[in-house]
């Protein structure tokens, strides 16, 4: 940054072209921050010419797409043609799904792919080096700007008689191997941290390229510093600039690791410590799975990421002081799973000078407005623990003072041939009738009940007076029967026939409250069940999944 200074007598698009190549050539966003700050603070004391103004307008945008960066490689497909191209968006997308991909006719270019209807159109993206652009077209330092310039502003991709194609949909590229030391779109700064913190001498990890779309980097530490290898991809062929070509990734890598390769320095550069990542793109989850299955008991993956977490010191961005007050430690089922303070459930009506009268472990869970995919869901949820014998009271009284309508229960009373107890009941017999709540003062009947061999249905009467006159509601109360312990429904379709049944029922409710979920804990399968209604819920979010409507339609 020293070498850029204002000063009145410099032409302002020399000073434009001399901050434009710096901001884009910053490697991270913080850094970017900083250069569009001191870019918009040079030009205050002067009048912003056209040129400039527009120029600092998009590098605004281009700060804002930064943001947004963790999601730019879906779209990438470093190794299909046009024909695989089509295959892809007619058999896995929808109307203004998309990907991009390396030309095959113009080495170094690319070619944008777009479903529109039943057919794809293919768009050519210029790569000078310098810039990419589609010809003719606004000019963009990567192609992460590029694409997600022409999804936010729909009206700017049009063909030659003026219709538009719009960017609606990332389709999911798969990744090149399941192996868990590849780490996807992450940068050289990226890597060099999370080897240095991670990481030992002779550890390394394998990631895309930002610089060059479709390679890839080999960055290895060694010598407390972190080194970074090209990996060129021509033809599905791997090299690292010379010598042997490998078939995959994995070849290559393992061939590394038995054969060390030479820098021109003379180094000698070991891959000894694979550096595995828990992230996974969703389309390349089978592999994954796969993969963390290998060996038996203590040496499968799945055994070793779940000792790491255990290691991991637990720290928390939010504090949960009520749950561990002495006085509510008898409330909780685990001493380690707490409601955060500042979206417990609060219960109001209990004694004053009774510490802990207002606790129950359960959370306020709604949709936040910065999740634009989520936008126009207005359900609540309350995810809860199973009760346990003395807050029985004090969950009924959580869904009087809630007005919740819908109750969901995702585990049996009882599991595991009645080694485990996941909660007690909390409902009377069908016909009978308990005094519940804070005082007693809520009378609690069950009127109805349906069992199927996946769920029961009970539907609940809770009345209480209120201002000397008796006041009635209806419950209704979910069931799901046929989740094993440790384990998955056999058939996922029972879980989203389920809460199609649920959301159906609530469909008719003119008063809308939030439901209460829960299972044992409060948190494994009552945050499974609350993610798959979101997405039910959301057509948008159902256009998003890489697999589309196919994966909320399993049978």
């Amino acid at each position: 940054m020293n070498d850029v200074q204002f000063n009145s007598t410099v032409h302002h698009d020399d000073m434009l072209s001399k901050m434009h190549r710096i901001f884009c050539s910053s490697p991270t966003l913080a850094l970017r921050c900083h250069i569009l700050k001191v870019y918009q603070a040079g030009f205050q004391s002067t009048e912003l010419t056209p040129t400039v103004s527009a120029s600092l307008k998009k590098l605004a945008t281009f700060l804002e797409i930064d943001r947004k960066r963790q999601t730019w490689d879906i779209w990438f497909h470093p190794g299909i043609s046009g024909i695989e191209a089509e295959q892809l968006l007619i058999e896995r997308g929808f109307d203004g799904s998309f990907l991009v991909r390396p030309s095959r006719s113009t080495h170094g270019d690319f070619t944008l792919s777009v479903r529109r209807g039943n057919k794809v159109t293919h768009i050519k993206i210029q790569n000078t080096g310098e810039y990419y652009a589609l010809y003719g077209g606004e000019k963009f330092a990567s192609l992460s700007e590029l694409v997600q310039f022409y999804m936010e502003n729909k009206e700017q991709l049009r063909e030659k008689n003026g219709d538009m194609i719009i960017l609606k949909y990332p389709l999911n590229a798969v990744d090149p191997t399941a192996e868990r030391w590849f780490h996807g779109y992450i940068s050289g700064r990226e890597a060099e941290q999370i080897l240095m913190e991670q990481g030992r001498n002779g550890s390394f990890l394998v990631r895309e390229s930002q610089s060059t779309p479709g390679d890839y980097a080999l960055s290895v530490r060694q010598d407390n510093q972190v080194t970074h290898v090209m990996i060129r991809c021509k033809d599905n062929r791997y090299d690292v600039g010379g010598g042997d070509e490998f078939s995959s990734l994995k070849d290559l890598v393992e061939h590394y690791r038995r054969s060390p390769m030479v820098e021109t320095s003379g180094s000698v550069v070991h891959l000894k410590h694979p550096l595995n990542t828990t992230k996974i793109n969703p389309t390349s989850i089978d592999g994954r799975v796969k993969k963390l299955q290998e060996g038996k008991d203590q040496t499968s993956g799945f055994w070793e990421e779940f000792e790491q977490l255990q290691q991991q010191e637990c720290t928390h961005m939010f504090s949960r002081n009520e749950g561990q007050r002495p006085e509510n430690r008898m409330k909780n089922r685990y001493k380690n799973i707490l409601p955060f303070d500042h979206t417990r459930i609060i219960l109001r009506g209990g004694d004053p000078n009774k510490i802990g009268s207002d606790y129950i472990n359960a959370n306020l869970i709604e949709v936040l407005p910065e999740f634009e995919i989520f936008d126009g869901i207005t359900r609540k949820y309350i995810s809860t623990q199973g009760c346990l014998n003395n807050t029985i009271d004090d969950f009924w009284q959580m869904v009087w003072q809630e007005h919740s309508r819908i109750i969901v229960m995702t585990t049996k009373e009882i599991e595991r041939g009645k080694i485990q107890t996941k909660c007690v009941r909390y409902w009377p017999e069908e016909g009978q009738s308990w005094n519940t709540g804070f005082n007693k003062e809520i009378c609690l009947s069950l009127l109805i009940e349906r069992m199927t061999p996946d769920f029961a249905i009970r539907t609940l009467r809770l009345q209480k007076i209120v201002n000397d006159e008796a006041e009635s509601r209806l419950v209704y109360h979910y069931q799901f029967l046929a989740w094993p312990d440790h384990g998955v429904p056999p058939n996922p379709g029972t879980v989203v026939n389920f809460l199609e049944e649920i959301n159906q029922l609530e469909s008719g409710m003119t008063d809308k409250r939030p439901l209460i979920v829960h299972c044992s804990a409060g948190i494994g399968r009552t945050g499974t069940f609350i993610a798959i209604d979101l997405i039910l819920c959301n057509e948008n979010l159902r256009h998003y999944h890489p697999m589309g409507k196919r994966f909320l339609t399993t049978s």
